[in-house]
């Protein structure tokens, strides 16, 4: 997968802050990454359809992209956990 700009600029950004050279690494970074454009794009159909869709007897029901964005957002930060960064938090 091809990773959208802002991911691509959080990839470039990271592994020179950070210096990942090895390709793990690196592979470990672009799966966080793609969890974060995939994390992206539902909080987008989120935005666009709103927390609450109808099913087809019009009943209010969640929008999928929530569970999307949910999961995503988890795999994203399972992944940058297992890089083991020395993250400083200011």
């Amino acid at each position: 997968m091809k990773l959208d700009k802002e991911a691509q600029k959080y990839y470039d950004s990271i592994v020179d802050e950070y210096g990942i050279k090895d390709e793990a690494g690196k592979l470990i970074l672009l799966v966080a990454l793609e969890a974060f454009s995939r994390m992206r794009e539902a909080q987008d159909a989120i935005k666009k359809h709103g927390i609450v869709t109808l099913d087809s007897s019009n009943r209010p029901k969640p929008n999928p992209a929530c569970q999307v964005e949910r999961d995503s957002r988890s795999q994203m930060l399972q992944a940058i956990k297992l890089l083991k960064l020395d993250i400083t938090l200011e």
